[in-house]
């Protein structure tokens, strides 16, 4: 048994992964702030969180705070962060302070207080654009220019003007860090990873691509595809896709991520790595919009905006090959199972549609072309 800390750990990732410790004989402590976009504006304990759970209502920023949650900790798992590309491009001072500063301050707490694992949340983000295909060549770094996005071309070329072929990304490819969200999360895990070796502190950084599942928030509008789907349809209104709908996501169920935590936890050999966590298949963002309308018995049609956000992308799936063979990693909850057990518990839920506001703070400053 050991004596766990998770950052962020009221959250929707964080409780999942709480009861799953808990479910091994693991006891819990979660550190978070309860911020108003995601827990409501009462900042109350969530409802879902298992009662067991020793919750520090807190900010990783404070330095106490983050020493008082470490006393007596075993293991950390670093799940607290600011999530949303466009929102970072505009709160770019909030986003570093949390992200940035906060991760830096649970660093220096752990180094007068050394645990035997560390756990850090990456994002898909760091890539930017996945990897792709150019015929027989591969495009490692690639890129849509502003004009070219304006005229509603929206995917990649290659030198002879031919779209390229979208491919898994592995984690060997280069980061591309087109937000200020995944630049704060590249810097996450590279400053766990440097203090980790210097430290001695096993250290292992976990990219997660689109993680899905109950317990989402549904009233933060920058954050979850699928929530603010959902949010728009049991409002009776049309979810709004960016582009054309036909960018492609890899969408992973919260119980794989938690899955890929416990075995980051377990395995010896994880220290020191990066690992990509994702289901390893693509989808397009319009399939996935009417999906969510089918499951959820509403008929209305997505609106296909074409209009492109400042730091979107327009392919990325993860290459799981490296979880696979070092963690032992393999999804076991496919899209469709995982889509009707959201649904099932959206129907119990309230959602409040706020995407119309956060469309209103891109257009208002530039983000949305």
């Amino acid at each position: 048994m050991m004596h766990v800390l998770i950052t962020g750990g009221a959250g929707f990732i964080g409780s999942h992964l709480a009861d799953e410790l808990l479910a091994r004989g693991h006891r819990v402590r979660a550190l978070d702030a309860l911020i108003p976009q995601v827990h409501g504006p009462d900042q109350a304990r969530p409802s879902y969180l298992a009662r067991d759970v020793d919750l520090v209502v807190g900010d990783v920023r404070d330095r106490a705070t983050v020493e008082r949650a470490l006393d007596g900790i075993d293991v950390v798992f670093h799940l607290a962060a600011r999530v949303g590309v466009g929102q970072s491009m505009y709160e770019v001072a909030e986003y570093t302070a949390v992200n940035n500063v906060g991760t830096a301050v649970l660093l220096e707490a752990l180094v007068g207080k050394p645990v035997r694992k560390l756990v850090v949340a990456s994002s898909m983000s760091v890539y930017g654009e996945g990897l792709y295909r150019d015929g027989d060549r591969i495009v490692a770094i690639a890129h849509r220019t502003a004009a070219q996005i304006a005229r509603g071309d929206w995917e990649l070329r290659g030198e002879t003007g031919q779209p390229l072929l979208p491919v898994p990304t592995p984690e060997w490819k280069p980061p591309s860090l087109a937000s200020i969200y995944a630049l704060s999360k590249f810097d996450q895990e590279r400053m766990a990873l440097l203090v980790g070796g210097a430290y001695k502190i096993p250290t292992v950084a976990l990219r997660f691509f689109n993680v899905y599942g109950p317990r989402q928030s549904l009233a933060n509008p920058y954050t979850g595809v699928l929530a603010i789907f959902a949010a728009r349809l049991l409002n009776r209104k049309p979810p709004p896709i960016f582009e054309d709908g036909k960018q492609r996501r890899d969408f992973v169920h919260v119980k794989d991520v938690v899955m890929a935590c416990r075995l980051a936890l377990e395995c010896p050999e994880a220290a020191g790595g990066v690992f990509n966590i994702g289901s390893g298949r693509a989808i397009t963002v319009r399939a996935v919009a009417e999906q969510m309308g089918r499951v959820l018995g509403v008929d209305i049609a997505p609106e296909i905006t074409r209009q492109a956000r400042v730091g979107d992308i327009r392919h990325c799936t993860a290459d799981i090959a490296l979880a696979e063979r070092v963690l032992g990693y393999s999804p076991r909850v496919d899209f469709d199972t995982g889509l009707a057990e959201l649904a099932d518990w959206l129907s119990h839920q309230h959602p409040v549609d706020r995407v119309d506001m956060m469309r209103g703070e891109l257009a208002s400053r530039g983000l949305a072309i």
